[in-house]
């Protein structure tokens, strides 16, 4: 286990290895604040995600330490100084363009920014103490584009306008009702999903993530795209899954 960004006494963020590497555990580790947001957890967070990358990890699994996946901005820190949201903005699209998918588990209430945390990850595992509320009429202050497309795009527009009209909660039964979240479960549950697409080809996973990235803050230009995906169709993981049915087993991919 590993600590980023941190003191010695309370580590923003702390990381820990699964599946003999291929998946990189990454933990809001700030309980006492319910694990908020302000400039110095978005450095860890968005160091972290990039040494997943860096170590070989093919997949990240996110989620917040204790009863809170995150309680959003930090109001008594630095959330209404200049810096922040171009920060929070920047590491969302860092997990966004990530080349690797990224499961979130969500343990408990993502509140604000950390429901736009949460929305930046690929697939979401909720308990049944989730909820996501972005209660942006309450305090005054306004979302960017991509965060209200995105928003609109993952739980429809009806649900979408009544979040952010009215600041109304999604919880975590309507999350998977919507498909905002792919089930209900624990860790354990997270885990296994984050297994299942660690066993999945690397190049083809890589190719989605740029093509989801569309809708990010930082999309990936057309170029990109076509070279990530002429990777994936001359990789030799098209060869062993080939080899692999032959041979009735599972493939083992290598990213190749």
């Amino acid at each position: 286990m590993t600590t980023s960004n941190t003191d010695a006494a309370q580590p923003l963020v702390v990381t820990a290895d699964h599946a003999d590497g291929k998946i990189r555990e990454i933990k809001l580790n700030n309980h006492p604040k319910r694990n908020s947001l302000n400039i110095p957890m978005c450095d860890a967070i968005e160091e972290a995600m990039l040494a997943a990358v860096e170590d070989g990890a093919r997949v990240v699994l996110l989620h917040g330490d204790g009863t809170v996946f995150s309680a959003g901005a930090d109001l008594s820190g630095d959330v209404y100084a200049g810096g922040f949201y171009p920060r929070l903005l920047r590491m969302l699209g860092t997990i966004q363009t990530l080349p690797i998918p990224v499961v979130a588990w969500i343990n408990g209430p993502a509140i604000g920014a950390g429901t736009q945390l949460s929305m930046a990850c690929d697939l979401r595992v909720v308990n049944d103490t989730a909820l996501f509320r972005v209660p942006i009429v309450d305090v005054a202050i306004a979302l960017d584009e991509v965060t209200i497309r995105t928003l609109e795009h993952l739980v429809g527009g009806a649900i979408a306008r009544t979040m952010l009209f009215t600041g109304a909660a999604l919880s975590a039964e309507d999350a998977v009702r919507s498909g905002y979240a792919v089930q209900a479960g624990g860790f354990d549950d997270a885990l296994q999903l984050a297994q299942l697409l660690a066993t999945k080809a690397p190049l083809t996973l890589r190719h989605l993530k740029y093509e989801f990235a569309h809708t990010s803050h930082a999309p990936y230009d057309e170029t990109a795209r076509g070279e990530a995906a002429a990777a994936a169709w001359h990789s030799r993981d098209v060869h062993e899954s080939r080899a692999a049915r032959a041979e009735k087993r599972a493939p083992n991919f290598t990213g190749e």
